[in-house]
């Protein structure tokens, strides 16, 4: 292959990928708390290790970086269920993995599981104070109020506090899938920092319009490539040909 296609296919591998992360995006415009992510592409500046032609140019391929996600807010959705929080600013809700580990989200559509254990919506315990679970006795269920701060209230009085952790680099926290990401160096917010709202829920960020526009415009960019491609085999063919007819 020569270096005009090798470049072609580095440009249409690109688009591909920008496709995946556009339709991705668009598959998740209505998952809670949602971050709509973006490509990133750095330049690979072919090196040559003989010599160079003076008037040589350089030669630069598409890399695939990697993908960034926004973290703007989302709407507020109303949904008046006690349980159901949105995170107002920066920070996530820290839950505990079945490994031990911990995870984070934006999904704020709690419940409680069967052994009194506030959770996430895939059953991981939200984690509060210290990175303890917020157990919720049976007589307090169905009655229960999230003050601002995180501070989970039953009728007689506070069960714990859900933490909130919020990231300086954004570039730190990575989705692991199941609106779940993965940090690094985060910091538990006080309870005079992290604010709560709610009776509602966080709708994904995802702006279908505008991924709709990208897919469009992905579409064009993949069909010039295709055009450029079929170029560079007309004329080929043409070089072929004079050369065949040289040699008679």
């Amino acid at each position: 292959m020569d270096l005009s296609s090798t470049v072609l296919l580095s440009h249409e591998q690109a688009l591909r990928r920008k496709l995946d992360v556009v339709a991705n995006n668009m598959a998740n415009v209505s998952t809670i708390g949602f971050k709509r992510e973006q490509p990133v592409f750095h330049d690979m500046v072919e090196r040559s290790d003989g010599e160079v032609a003076a008037d040589a140019k350089p030669v630069s391929f598409v890399l695939d970086y990697g993908a960034v996600h926004d973290s703007s807010a989302g709407a507020f959705q109303a949904t008046g269920h006690p349980l159901d929080v949105m995170v107002e600013g920066a920070g996530y809700l820290g839950v505990t993995l079945p490994d031990g580990g911990t995870a984070y989200t934006r999904a704020g559509n709690l419940k409680i599981l069967e052994s009194g254990e506030l959770a996430a919506a895939g059953g991981e315990p939200v984690q509060g104070d210290g990175g303890k679970p917020i157990v919720i006795p049976p007589d307090a269920q169905g009655r229960l109020r999230i003050a601002a701060d995180g501070t989970v209230e039953g009728p007689q009085g506070p069960l714990g506090r859900i933490a909130v952790t919020r990231f300086e680099d954004e570039a730190t926290v990575n989705p692991r899938g199941d609106g779940l990401y993965d940090g690094v160096g985060g910091r538990v917010l006080g309870a005079t920092e992290a604010i709560l709202r709610s009776g509602g829920l966080e709708a994904s960020n995802v702006q279908p319009i505008a991924e709709t526009t990208q897919m469009v415009e992905i579409l064009r960019a993949y069909q010039a490539s295709q055009k450029m491609v079929d170029s560079l085999s007309d004329m080929r063919r043409q070089a072929i040909g004079r050369l065949g007819r040289l040699g008679n």
